[in-house]
């Protein structure tokens, strides 16, 4: 009842409005036209007619008062459409209302202003946006460092993607660690009208070093105060945002705010929401000084141009030394020297909106930003406690968060129609490959997966490893699926050496995988496993892709080709560091093979010497791998010879062998036409032979297979005969390649072929 009758106060002072301003309007046009209390006409021809006193004045006078005229008829009409937009609203609409807002949500860049209060409504500002152009490219700077900033990055950069409607430009400011990531990731994810361009954040430590920072961003936190001297000269305007912002509107909203900027203004931020730079949050808070309750860095707006010519550079520099005196170091990074500078200089911010930067940390007002899902804009997990935040409505922003996190980042390679893209030798390359096979042969997916590019994240979990003085280190390398994920820890216990693995999972499995891992205390426990995310496309599982992106990102000058299902032997990382020695690797072109077997118990007791492991194969608890279904495979290696070998032996290679091997990292790649299940790593035993690869069976080494169900492309392998059609074909057609390159050498994989 009570809201019915606010409406009705509202329509009746609407009407009386639109009765009066005309009025209103009509005695004041009517006063104006006396001069020396001489009516004066609104006609210029009547003027020069009646009034010998026309002057050139009195005719500006009249053209000022026409203008007017036509300035209030406008906001007649205007009242008129807002009344009968009133008549037409239940009373529930005006409780809900957005013109009527907090100060929070201010967009004004008068420093005057500012400090009045002067409250500006998110529908105006929505309104009074300029448009950006279609194609114009908007430009983003991020600094970031390290293996979980980079994850980050990864959400931010899909929920940018996601709203999206011009180019990108990303300018990142990257350590070693999270250039070598990021610039994987790009160059795979292949998305047009996206350029990125690194600068090293390393180079710029000497700039910000001297500042001592308490903020748990560290060194890092201080670089967005260099950007004008780290970006290109020629780059006029960028916006710089924290890793931990999530976007829920297209970007070129807030590119669009550029506009917007008067005077001096420089910077585009909004105000802090927490109460720290009041200094009351405890008893002796002392806060670095700002302008009310400060400026939050997440989100800035920088004109680069104007901070040059003011000289940004020498501005912060002699702030941070004057409040460094008695402050002693920031608290909060780079966001306490721009507030201090602020605080000096209040003509050089523009006050954004608050929902362009809801603050999600304990204790802030970030409420007051937003009645309804369509006033978010951005939203900024600033609190170490990230997504455990404390906040009324955290569970809708966890959900918003969680569904870029596990987003399908392949569905925004989108093209930007009628936006030239820049030319791409590598796509084109791709583009033309593709054109070039045969839509109608029967193996064209087969053909077509050899050039499938698959995004890859490297380092999905931090990584660390120390070489050991003898340069003697053996990587374990492996790969694997979310179905297998159960082995890692078994390997784990199994291998302390350094291990490199290449994950194939979706954007959500890879998020589960991160849950799992870290979860783990095996896991967490250790700093040398290289986890690699190759992101799912296709039909086929890229198997030999995934070994050579476990292979190409090893840190040791030897690796260990194994498989995710097979648990190596107590000590054999030491134990190969000796052979290595012992058969000297480092300068001989050898491959030694450790002796697989198999169990079909899911639970073993696992044999703790070569003397055990014997009396397992006589008891038929284990077995040679493959004996029972493919002999061939493991054949060569001579398990009878094996059995009372004290030494190593050399064997010959012969069709279809394909053992587990060590080898040095500079041995040839998995060839990628082989995918699923086949000829996969038979294919890479015989390019090693064809290199002159010398087979040396370890003695006292062994692996043992452990049961799992059949994979999905094993069963696809026994029920399809196409799937075996193709496979045949491509073999073929890799002995050919052979041929080929290796000449007479390689006619003899055709006769072993022939004679199997």
């Amino acid at each position: 009842m009570l809201g019915i009758c606010r409406g009705r106060r509202k329509f009746l002072a609407a009407s009386l409005t639109l009765l009066c301003i005309p009025a209103i309007t009509w005695i004041y046009l009517f006063a104006g036209s006396f001069e020396d209390g001489k009516p004066v006409s609104l006609s210029p021809l009547e003027s020069q007619a009646h009034s010998p006193r026309y002057t050139a004045s009195s005719q500006r006078e009249r053209e000022s008062l026409e203008v007017r005229v036509r300035e209030v008829e406008e906001e007649n009409r205007a009242l008129r459409r807002q009344l009968s937009l009133a008549q037409g609203q239940s009373p529930a609409h005006h409780r809900g209302n957005h013109s009527k807002t907090y100060s929070m949500e201010e967009g004004t860049g008068d420093s005057e202003n500012l400090r009045a209060g002067i409250v500006a409504g998110n529908s105006s500002e929505c309104g009074q946006q300029p448009a950006v152009e279609k194609c114009e490219t908007i430009h983003v700077a991020i600094v970031c460092a390290g293996y979980n900033a980079s994850r980050d990055v990864v959400t931010l950069v899909k929920s940018v993607l996601f709203h999206r409607r011009n180019p990108l430009h990303f300018h990142l400011i990257a350590d070693s660690i999270a250039e070598q990531i990021l610039a994987t990731l790009f160059q795979t994810w292949m998305v047009p009208a996206v350029r990125v361009d690194f600068y090293n954040a390393d180079e710029l430590k000497s700039e910000v070093s001297w500042i001592p920072n308490k903020h748990y961003s560290g060194i890092y936190g201080l670089m967005k105060l260099v950007l004008t001297k780290t970006l290109p000269a020629n780059l006029e305007r960028v916006i710089v945002l924290d890793t931990d912002i999530t976007f829920a509107t297209d970007i070129a909203e807030l590119w669009a705010v550029f506009h917007k900027f008067k005077g001096q203004q420089v910077l585009g931020l909004v105000e802090n929401q927490s109460d720290w730079y009041l200094g009351n949050l405890w008893k002796n808070h002392r806060p670095w000084p700002a302008l009310g309750r400060g400026y939050n860095t997440g989100v800035i707006l920088l004109l680069l141009d104007k901070l040059r010519k003011m000289k940004w550079e020498q501005m912060w520099r002699l702030t941070a030394e004057r409040e460094l005196m008695g402050m002693l170091s920031t608290s909060l990074a780079d966001q306490d020297i721009f507030n201090a500078v602020i605080k000096q200089n209040p003509f050089l911010v523009y006050q954004l909106p608050c929902f362009w930067n809801v603050q999600l940390s304990d204790h802030t007002r970030s409420e007051q930003c937003y009645r309804d899902v369509s006033d978010l804009k951005v939203i900024h997990w600033n609190s170490p406690k990230k997504l455990r935040v404390k906040n009324k409505h955290v569970e809708f922003f966890r959900n918003l968060y969680l569904t870029f996190l596990e987003y399908d980042g392949n569905l925004l390679r989108r093209e930007l129609f009628g936006c030239p893209s820049e030319t791409d030798v590598n796509n084109e390359n791709l583009q033309k490959q593709l054109s070039e096979l045969d839509e109608d042969d029967l193996c064209y997916e087969f053909r077509r997966e050899r050039f499938t590019v698959h995004r890859t994240h490297l380092y999905f979990l931090h990584y660390e490893f120390q070489p050991s003085a003898d340069n003697t280190d053996v990587t374990l390398v492996a790969q694997l699926s979310m179905d297998r994920l159960q082995m890692l820890e078994a390997i784990c216990k199994h291998w302390e050496g350094p291990i490199s693995l290449a994950l194939y999972l979706s954007d959500a499995e890879a998020q589960q995988f991160l849950r799992y891992a870290q979860g783990s205390e095996v896991l967490m426990s250790r700093q040398n496993v290289g986890y690699h995310i190759v992101y799912k496309e296709g039909q086929f599982y890229p198997v030999n892709l995934l070994r050579n992106v476990a292979m190409k990102h090893i840190s040791t000058p030897y690796m260990f080709l194994s498989d995710i299902d097979f648990l190596p032997m107590y000590g054999l990382y030491e134990y190969l560091r000796k052979s290595v020695i012992q058969l000297d690797l480092a300068n001989t072109k050898k491959a030694m093979i450790v002796p697989a077997f198999e169990t079909l118990r899911y639970r073993l007791s696992f044999p703790k010497s070569k003397a055990e492991l014997l009396s397992m194969l006589d008891m038929g608890t284990l077995f040679t791998f493959r004996y029972h279904v493919w002999t061939k495979g493991h054949a060569p290696t001579n398990f009878a010879k094996w059995r009372t070998a004290t030494t190593p032996y050399q064997v010959e290679w012969e069709a279809d062998f394909e053992p587990y091997v060590v080898v040095r990292r500079d041995c040839p790649e998995y060839d990628r036409r082989f995918v699923g299940f086949g000829w996969n790593k038979v294919a890479h035993i015989m390019e090693l032979d064809a290199q002159e690869y010398e087979f040396t069976v370890l003695p006292n080494a062994y692996m043992i297979h452990m049961p799992h169900a059949p994979s999905f492309d094993i069963t696809k392998f026994r029920s399809n005969k196409q799937y075996r059609i193709c496979l045949k074909t491509l073999k073929e057609e890799f002995q050919q390649d052979m041929s080929r390159r290796y000449g007479f050498a390689a006619l003899k994989y055709l006769t072993a072929e022939n004679n199997s």
